[in-house]
């Protein structure tokens, strides 16, 4: 029988998601479920594990259903996930022992003030390519095990397992059989060398994480296992596992050194391909793994991270309530010229690159009397963009050369007013693909190559086809005023929140 489909799991921060393609890179259905967002303390935010998984193969059954095929037609599963964020469970009942630690948490702020102050940071730089900050998985680790009883003694006692959300979403996809995780996810724990690839003894020790508990780290088209056939009917082969960020760079195919790709999510997030060595930023970006393939040379990328992109507008919708849906945001906008001096800094969680700022909060200058929510709505999505034109600087410095297109994808990219504001901002052209599902699709091409059903990138390029490119529009003058103001609110935001690691977890 030839197995002509992948299936790809899409686990994001606030939804799951399951996408099948056929063998022509084609979409074919898609399924998709939100779960709850907890906020228990400022600063704070879980999720339910347990609910993060039901809802994952909740949409994988109900996305093999509409696309009308059964489990024997689909070659194999590629798993993309939200990153850092955390879960530590019993292996002998698969129960998470506590909420979910999302990457948007601050709880450890306190913790890497006191590891910065021992001078260690320059160390955890060169050999993780990463920043103290509370945003990656170590600390969050260590948390959980320092405030769950019993925790480190059980984890000393082998009883426990942690990981990212792709180690969880494969141990219940198999049953518990395996315990995996790739070098993409691996490398934004903190714990990750990203010269051997491997788990750094070292980063094991700053960070008090025992090494008993940590999955194993291997290539992003490993043979993870087989589906428990229980879930589907019979089992399905696990064939990818790669972090969103590097699966929407290559899903969107920036294949090349210096290729670069914005996703626009509850965060944004950059990419920038830079090939098959570690290029260290001289700007607070990240270094990261983009992937590796059997036994090839990892290809490496520089980050930065935008902690609220998308979810901004859904402030707007549920916090503020002066939208019903969130694509309501664009009529709003667009209903006004410009946003009438109003700049919203939506540092709802902090700053990520290049400020790094884990104190700073949101805030809204510039309002006088005449202003409106379509001001505030307009503001919002000038403020998603100021910070991705903050990261592209940074990047641009570090490579040394402009980047002339920005590929785009994620459910935000959808906003033509967001996506001509981010072009106007950069001053380079804005690339929007037809289809936006490049996270999903990067790890089912992966899935894809890896399974044998395509046999290399280069076949697939031609499915990729482009919707739109958006290209400047304003004056330079315009441009730097705007980014000008958007500096001075960047300052006023920063440095805000108290210590906010005290409080029980929910």
């Amino acid at each position: 029988m030839h197995k002509s489909h992948i299936l790809a799991f899409d686990q994001g921060t606030t939804s799951s998601r399951s996408i099948v393609f056929d063998d022509k890179g084609v979409l074919r259905s898609v399924a998709q479920q939100e779960f709850h967002q907890s906020f228990p303390n400022a600063g704070w935010v879980e999720h339910n594990a347990q609910e993060i998984w039901t809802t994952q193969l909740e949409t994988a059954r109900e996305c093999i259903k509409r696309a009308k095929i059964g489990p024997r037609d689909i070659a194999a599963i590629g798993i993309t996930n939200q990153r850092e964020t955390t879960v530590i469970w019993e292996r002998a009942t698969g129960r998470p022992i506590a909420p979910a630690i999302v990457w948007q948490d601050r709880r450890t702020a306190s913790i890497m003030d006191k590891l910065r102050a021992t001078g260690v940071e320059k160390t955890v730089n060169e050999v993780t390519g990463l920043l103290l900050d509370p945003y990656f998985s170590a600390s969050k680790m260590a948390w959980i095990l320092d405030h769950v009883p019993n925790a480190r003694a059980r984890a000393a006692k082998g009883e426990l397992a942690a990981g990212t959300i792709d180690s969880w979403l494969l141990w219940k996809l198999t049953g518990g059989r395996a315990h995996m995780t790739d070098v993409t996810n691996a490398s934004r724990t903190s714990l990750l060398d990203l010269k051997t690839l491997q788990w750094s003894p070292e980063m094991l020790s700053i960070f008090n994480v025992p090494a008993e508990i940590l999955a194993t780290v291997v290539s992003s088209d490993s043979e993870f296992g087989v589906s428990d056939p229980a879930l589907f009917g019979s089992e399905i082969p696990i064939r990818s596992i790669i972090g969103d960020q590097q699966a929407a760079l290559f899903g969107q195919l920036c294949l090349d050194k210096g290729m670069s790709k914005n996703t626009y999510g509850t965060g944004c997030f950059m990419l920038m391909q830079t090939g098959t060595q570690p290029a260290m930023s001289k700007n607070r970006l990240l270094t990261t793994v983009a992937w590796r393939m059997g036994n090839q040379p990892a290809h490496y990328a520089l980050e930065g991270s935008v902690f609220v992109g998308g979810s901004a507008v859904q402030w707007l919708r549920d916090g503020l309530g002066i939208i019903r849906k969130s694509s309501d945001v664009n009529q709003l906008a667009e209903s006004v010229p410009d946003s009438g001096g109003v700049f919203v800094v939506p540092a709802f969680a902090g700053l990520g690159a290049p400020t790094w700022d884990p104190r700073a909060r949101g805030c809204i200058l510039g309002l006088t009397r005449g202003s409106t929510a379509a001001h505030i709505a307009r503001a919002t999505l000038e403020g998603i963009a100021h910070q991705v034109a903050d990261i592209l600087e940074a990047m641009t410095s570090d490579a040394g050369a402009p980047v002339g297109i920005l590929r785009v994808d994620g459910g935000a990219s959808a906003s033509d007013l967001l996506m001509q504001t981010q072009a106007n901002f950069l001053n380079a052209a804005v690339e929007r693909p037809k289809v936006t599902e490049t996270t999903a699709q990067g790890a089912a091409f992966m899935a894809g190559i890896a399974s044998g059903m395509w046999k290399n990138i280069s076949e697939l390029s031609k499915s990729r086809t482009v919707d739109r490119v958006f290209k400047p529009k304003i004056s330079d003058d315009q441009r730097l005023s705007q980014r000008a103001n958007w500096k001075r609110a960047l300052a006023r935001a920063g440095d805000w929140a108290q210590d906010e690691s005290k409080g029980a977890t929910s």
